[in-house]
């Protein structure tokens, strides 16, 4: 079976296995399947069936998608496989538009009217292409990995001090922001999950198109030159990708780390494959991951819910810690 066979089917496995999560997800609660169950003839049932665990579910996978595409296009572009938008500031600097956006226009990061949702991925989207271009600025490119590295560690805690100010600053803000920060699904509705689908829709055909830029710059820059690839522009673009990708989903979910660094590796750890393919099937793990880990978050402590982003938190940086042993044991990353 070929490369391209084995990609198939492990993109109609993760799908299958995301719907299987989907029907749990959107099922469970703090009172088991009772009300799923009682969908059918209780109005209130069926309205927290709709209204709630449903959005709340499907979003959980947008945004995962959203994070896992982000993170493959991150690793192929900087050829760094600890690339992730959390190490190269583009989640701080989405995280400060939030902040920033809630500040000026007194935005609810639970508002459900699309607009509203608009407003905030855009400023999200602002504030990820700032902190990715003040890591390139800082490093002065792409060419060392520690020094890029060590950028975006740099920038990303600049921007979390800068949004801090900005929520002490404002006793409002800094309200709406607890949630926020801790990363959560709770507060998606039906528009913000129709902003993720039309977001990881563009960003999914672009990446994908120029996954033969990113499979060339793997080979090396010399390479990927010989190639006659306009590198100037497609990296735009591609940096373009990674902060809206990062941008919807943070404005969305808040910061949730870890799924975009785990995803594009736990699928070439599965199947080798060009960077066309893996742009995809990485979003398709991130949504799979994230979704799992939202319905986990409902349930290890039921009846109280654990935010998201504090799991992701705990199981990526378990996940990380493997990956840097591995490494050192081998010499590098397979």
């Amino acid at each position: 079976m070929n490369g391209r066979a084995h990609s198939l089917w492990l993109g109609v496995g993760l799908l299958l296995a995301a719907l299987l999560v989907l029907l749990l997800g959107a099922g469970v609660g703090s009172t088991g399947f009772d009300s799923v169950l009682n969908a059918h003839r209780d109005p209130v049932a069926w309205q927290i069936l709709w209204d709630i665990r449903l959005p709340r579910t499907l979003g959980a996978w947008l945004a995962g998608a959203l994070l896992g595409l982000a993170g493959a296009v991150a690793q192929g572009l900087f050829r760094n496989p600890l690339a992730d938008p959390y190490l190269l500031g583009s989640a701080s600097g989405a995280a400060l538009g939030v902040a920033g956006a809630l500040m000026l226009f007194g935005a609810s990061t639970m508002a459900t009217q699309w607009v509203v949702r608009l407003g905030l991925t855009g400023a999200a989207f602002l504030g990820a292409v700032l902190g990715v271009v003040l890591t390139l600025t800082l490093a002065k490119g792409v060419q060392q990995t520690l020094r890029l590295l060590l950028a975006g560690v740099i920038v990303g805690v600049v921007l979390g001090a800068a949004r801090d100010l900005i929520t002490i600053a404002e006793p409002d803000t800094l309200q709406a922001m607890q949630g926020f920060m801790l990363g959560s699904t709770g507060f998606v509705g039906w528009a913000a999950c129709g902003v993720m689908a039309a977001m990881l829709l563009i960003a999914v055909l672009v990446a994908a198109a120029l996954g033969r830029v990113l499979d060339g710059l793997a080979l090396g820059e010399a390479t990927a030159r010989s190639l006659g690839l306009p590198l100037g522009a497609v990296r735009a673009v591609l940096v373009g990708v990674l902060a809206l990708a990062t941008g919807a989903a943070v404005a969305q979910t808040g910061l949730i780390a870890f799924v975009g660094l785990a995803s594009p590796h736990l699928v070439r750890s599965i199947v080798k494959t060009t960077h066309g393919r893996l742009v995809v099937l990485a979003a398709f793990m991130g949504g799979l991951l994230l979704m799992a880990a939202d319905v986990l978050a409902r349930w290890v402590i039921a009846p109280q819910e654990l935010p998201v982003g504090v799991l992701t938190a705990v199981l990526g940086g378990s996940y990380l810690l493997w990956l840097m042993h591995r490494r050192g044991a081998s010499g590098g990353f397979k």
